[in-house]
């Protein structure tokens, strides 16, 4: 029985250790943007902050890149573009589930100069100048397993889940494809956050706010586009706990898809083009390599003019080996891009208008994202709202990074921070489509979500139906050129046998009602569906219940969406959840599995991620192996170099002194074969040769190495040795000393003679080993073996160490007293001293 409690408890301690340190689980908030991406991590005892990258840097750029074999991301991606353009890939959230043939993936073959191929999805893949294909969700993936290295390399352990900001005119195709993206990486999706909501929830972090509602735009100016987002500001308090809140509401969201940096960048590029052409006459436009120094240099200028009224782009050997130099104005700079003034300040109307209010309601425009530092956008948003209304008061390259670290903190209970709780929007109408009754008649369209219906919002929608049918959800406008309005198709199945099972009950025009879920990430789904008839009772007790509003017809539906995983394992989940569910009292409703078809340009499948997490992982395990013969190929060539150095340093160095003509000849020999082989064979062999090379020299080089190292430590070693000897003959001579004193004066000594004889034969047994060994040493040569081993000196001292201080630590032992017998003079009379255990006095503090 004792063994068996303990192995529950055991057990039981194992359990909670799992379970609390998965409940310290780490989080991980990525802001991807087309240009840069940020990071922030999210975990217990590591301080709050961005991101860091390997070279200390607050951000890094969304690109990757191949340099022969070597994957290279960030920075060192994005300087090797030139050399390699059609192995380095940037801009790759313009191709987030966008179809092949649509106008987005033509401009972004405008502003890259990568090779793009079409999937059997309809998708876009980008290929190498090997051939080697990857899918925008595997190069996106390749990035966050990157950052998710880098945040495990601060935490000290995995990092699992992950959320990232994402526009708010993403289409749920685009959504998919992201969180696609986060799934090969090894990541699982805590959450989607718009990066306007992730903005405000940064804003108010560090403020307060009153019970009246405040409005705010949060002006994003972006590399890929330009969204304003109106947001509210209250202060309210919780029902039932009564403690104060932050709420923030979204209202309204404008945007512009085609009006951000990057359309800068192409029409400074444009200018640096038509002067290279204008001067030397040749089409620069033929040249990849050319168009991507081009690029980088425009980005460079950007920059510059944000700050001055001219800059000078000089390009050395930009093409046709020839050095490029010429002069920018701002002033035809801005010339250039006069048609979207009007545009950077669209959104912000726009989004009021979708709000429903006007710029008097508003008390200030906020501005983030990299180019609202461009002096055209800050005039052109001046123009529109007022320079008194324009706040700076974010920080426009991280707000959204750390907004959206803050949103995940609060989905999760293991952080405690200020509650802040948010009521986000979708800007685009959703509709169901679906057949009439009678099949091939006409097809019905019902407006499900409209724009403005809040995340979490659930739609049920009543069916008079009696076999299967099939429900698609899908966008009435077209939200980018080229994008399909169809996001999925809900089939109902096992219809007709619920209805004739409802019939059998008694039920009265039974009904189908399905349930449309848009989550809290902006996903669109039916949650689940159900066939359900009110069942008449004619007895007593039914008319009481139909009396008192018993048995209504409203059926509460309890389907959750997980918004952690891909909508297709969603609905898998559903419908498992449901098999499982046993018809409860209320016999009116039946359970229906509902089928989700998706098209082919929607998410991954299990398959298809499966295949694309195996080969990064191949790719991750093929450069480690590459990293790792690097190593030994560096450390062994280091090595050779520094045994040539001991070999050449002349008689007077420890490393010849200490080594036999025999031993170096030896070492000499093998060294000069070792240095033609790795010449030879070295770039070819692999990471076991290298280190069996590097083994057989090391063998041959580590005696002589524990001479001189040897004869380095021998004096302290002696020294420490002698000094325990010395202190412990000091301590035997006290100590009897101190036996003859107490037994005179008849009290209990600390020590008994045989436990200071048995010390004393321990003195002397250490002593005649460290003078024969000293003797021996004396006539030992510096080439030869050393006769005494200082780690066995070191171990020898510390056993006469530790059994010296045993005793000295020994405390005086306590008389017990106990009652005396009758005549005695006090009444007590003591006994034999008793020692206590663990009770002892120190001494000897010259120790």
């Amino acid at each position: 029985m004792p063994c068996l409690s303990l192995r529950k408890a055991v057990t039981f301690f194992v359990l909670f250790t799992a379970i609390f340190e998965s409940s310290l689980a780490s989080i991980l908030a990525v802001d991807y943007g087309s240009d840069w991406i940020k990071a922030s991590l999210m975990k217990p005892g590591v301080p709050f902050d961005v991101l860091l990258n390997k070279d200390s840097k607050r951000k890094m750029q969304s690109s990757v890149a191949w340099k022969k074999d070597e994957r290279l991301f960030g920075s060192d991606a994005a300087n090797i573009a030139s050399r390699f353009p059609q192995d380095s890939f940037s801009s790759l959230k313009y191709l987030q589930g966008a179809p092949f043939n649509s106008d987005i993936v033509t401009y972004f073959t405008s502003i890259s100069t990568a090779q793009i191929s079409e999937t059997d999805r309809k998708t876009v893949a980008l290929k190498q100048s090997d051939g080697t294909e990857w899918s925008t969700e595997e190069l996106v993936a390749m990035q966050l397993s990157y950052i998710k290295k880098l945040a495990e390399d601060l935490a000290g352990e995995p990092v699992n889940e992950a959320i990232l900001t994402v526009p708010p005119y993403f289409s749920q195709l685009e959504r998919d494809s992201i969180t696609d993206a986060i799934e090969i990486a090894g990541l699982r999706t805590l959450a989607l956050v718009n990066d306007g909501t992730a903005v405000a929830v940064n804003y108010a972090m560090t403020r307060t706010f009153s019970t009246t509602s405040e409005y705010h735009v949060i002006y994003d100016a972006g590399a890929s586009s330009t969204r304003a987002t109106v947001v509210s500001f209250v202060t309210a308090e919780d029902p039932k706990t009564k403690a104060s809140y932050t709420q923030i509401n979204v209202l309204g969201v404008g945007h512009d898809r085609n009006t951000g940096g990057t359309e800068l960048d192409l029409r400074l590029r444009d200018i640096l083009i038509d002067s290279f052409m204008s001067k030397h006459r040749r089409d620069i436009r033929k040249d990849k390599r050319g168009m991507a120094k081009l690029w980088k240099e425009a980005g460079r200028v950007k920059a510059i003019l944000s700050a001055n009224s001219d800059a000078t782009s000089a390009v050395e050997s930009v093409a046709f080996d020839i050095d490029f130099k010429t002069k920018v104005t701002r002033s035809e700079f801005e010339d250039a891009c006069k048609d979207l003034h009007s545009r950077f300040a669209r959104p912000i109307y726009d989004a009021l208008a979708n709000a429903e209010l006007s710029l008097a309601n508003i008390s200030s425009i906020i501005l983030t994202g990299g180019n609202s530092r461009t002096p055209m956008v800050q005039a052109a948003v001046k123009a529109a709202v007022g320079e008194d209304r324009i706040a700076l008061n974010v920080n426009a390259d991280e707000s959204a990074v750390l907004g959206a670290a803050l949103y995940g903190a609060s989905l999760s209970r293991q952080f405690k921070t200020k509650d802040i709780r948010v009521t986000d929007v979708l800007i685009h109408d959703i509709q169901a489509s679906y057949f009439a009754s009678n099949p091939g008649t006409r097809t019905i369209h019902t407006a499900v979500l409209p724009a403005g219906s809040k995340h979490g919002a659930r739609k049920t929608l009543t069916f008079k139906r009696k076999e299967d049918f099939s429900v698609v959800l899908n966008y009435p406008n077209e939200v980018m050129s080229g994008f399909p309005r169809e996001i999925l198709e809900a089939k109902i199945v096992g219809i007709s046998e619920a209805i004739d099972n409802l019939t059998e009950r008694g039920a009265i025009d039974p009904v189908i009602k399905a349930t449309v879920v848009l989550s809290e990430s902006g996903f669109v789904s039916v949650g689940d569906a159900i066939a359900y008839g009110e069942i008449k009772d004619d007895s007593i007790t039914g008319k009481l219940k139909g009396l008192f509003g018993g048995g209504g017809d409203q059926v509460p539906l309890e389907t959750s969406v997980d918004e952690g995983a891909p909508m297709n394992e969603k609905m898998e989940k559903d419908k498992k959840d449901k098999a499982k569910k046993p018809f409860g009292k209320d016999q009116s409703t039946i359970p229906l599995e509902v089928e989700i078809v998706y098209n082919s340009q929607g998410p991954l499948s299990l398959v298809a991620k499966r295949t694309a997490r195996e080969r990064l992982r191949a790719l991750d395990k093929m450069e480690m192996s590459r990293q790792l013969r690097e190593e030994a190929h560096n450390t062994l060539e280091g090595y050779l170099y520094k045994l040539r150095d001991l070999l050449n340093d002349g008689p007077e160095t420890p490393f010849t002194k200490c080594s036999q003509p025999s031993e170096r000849q030896t070492l000499s020999s093998r060294l000069s074969e070792t240095i033609a082989w790795l010449h030879d064979e070295g770039d070819t062999a692999d990471t076991l040769q290298l280190w069996e090379k590097r083994s057989v020299l090391e063998t041959l080089e580590k005696p002589i190495v524990h001479r001189y190292k040897e004869i380095e430590a021998f004096p302290q070693a002696l020294n420490n040795s002698q000094k325990w000897n010395w202190s412990t003959r000091l301590f035997l001579t006290q100590a009897r000393e101190n036996i003859t004193a107490d037994a005179i004066a008849g009290v209990p000594s600390k020590w008994t003679s045989q436990e200071l004889d048995a010390l004393e034969k321990a003195l002397k047994e250490h002593e005649s080993w460290l003078h024969d060994g000293v003797e021996r040493q004396k006539k030992t040569k510096m080439n030869e073996d050393p006769a005494i081993d200082t780690k066995e000196m070191l171990q020898r001292a510390k056993t006469l160490e530790q059994h010296l201080q045993r005793m000295v630590r020994r405390k005086v032992p306590k008389v017990k007293k106990t009652p005396a017998k009758p005549g005695d003079a006090d009444g007590w009379s003591s006994t034999e001293p008793t020692q206590a255990p663990g009770d002892r006095q120190p001494g000897h503090d010259e120790l």
